[in-house]
């Protein structure tokens, strides 16, 4: 029988023991496993390319895309679904960003001398920078519309050369919009801060639209708006609140100008509104006797004395 001090021996000889089997065994074959592949070049400048390098590029890949994710959601979990949908492209390019960076890291850590890749690619970056700077603009230009929400899917923006669109996709290099001719236009994200845009409804949905008509002098203005007004009755696009109203504009030439300005949730289609109500308009004032003149003049001939 052992004495309690011997039977205490025994046991941490038995546990030195594991761990030295632990300890040189176990985990010294996995660092052998971890150590195979290949190393070359002098002792002060080794470079080791092993399956530790491998897993731990994969592992830091795995990690870091984690991170990311986890990222994303706390960033984009109280914005709207169009917003959360933007920000996905921002987190993509986001994520390359970091996996270049990583590896860049790793292949450091390996003992390869990264400042030759470095040089190397600022001069290729310089380069491909001059012949990509569009593409570039339209990158930064898109993170931009993202960020500070200039625009949003659903808004309806006008160019200077009059083009209309409504925009229902936007990407970090376009945005997609469509017309009134049922075509898709592309919008390189660089013209949004190029150019000038005319956004209808960033601030709200609710625009104002008018339509012109002329009436012959001598014409009852009263009569005149209160039949503009009446075109108005009947037309679906056409919000009560606020209310349309009537302007007499000016002194014509040839006529007395007005403008009826009413108010429409629905600008996208504001010339389909505009032509029912001329339409309106046109019969209201042949049931009226108000005729709309038309431009004339008067020329005067004198015969030439000889």
């Amino acid at each position: 029988m052992y004495t309690q001090e011997e039977t205490a021996e025994k046991v941490e000889e038995a546990v030195d023991k594991v761990k030295d089997v632990i300890t040189d065994d176990i985990w010294g074959s996995i660092v052998d496993f971890l150590n195979l592949g290949l190393h070359f070049g002098p002792d002060n400048k080794k470079i080791h390319i092993t399956i530790g390098t491998f897993l731990f590029v994969v592992f830091a890949f795995i990690i870091m895309g984690r991170l990311l994710k986890l990222s994303r959601k706390l960033v984009s979990k109280r914005l709207p679904e169009d917003d959360r949908n933007k920000f996905n492209s921002i987190f993509t390019f986001a994520k390359y960003i970091i996996y270049i960076l990583v590896v860049i890291a790793v292949l450091s850590a390996s003992g390869i001398d990264v400042t030759v890749f470095l040089t190397a690619s600022a001069a290729l970056f310089v380069g491909l920078g001059f012949a990509l700077q569009t593409l570039f603009q339209d990158v930064l230009s898109g993170i931009f519309i993202i960020l500070d929400k200039t625009l949003h899917i659903g808004d309806i923006i006008e160019f200077d050369d009059g083009k209309v669109g409504r925009i229902f996709d936007i990407k970090l290099r376009t945005t997609r919009a469509l017309t009134r001719d049922d075509k898709v236009i592309v919008i390189p994200n660089h013209k949004f801060l190029t150019e000038t845009v005319y956004n209808w409804t960033q601030n709200h949905k609710t625009t104002r639209e008018s339509v012109s008509v002329g009436v012959a002098y001598g014409s009852d203005t009263k009569l005149v708006t209160a039949l503009l007004l009446k075109s108005l009755e009947g037309q679906a696009n056409i919000l009560k609140n606020p209310k349309p109203f009537v302007l007499f504009e000016d002194f014509g030439d040839s006529a007395l100008i007005f403008g009826l300005y009413f108010f429409t949730s629905n600008s996208f289609v504001d010339l389909r509104i505009k032509s029912e109500l001329r339409y309106k308009i046109d019969q209201l004032f042949r049931d009226n006797n108000v005729s709309i003149p038309f431009p004339q003049r008067d020329v005067h001939m004198y015969a030439k004395k000889e």
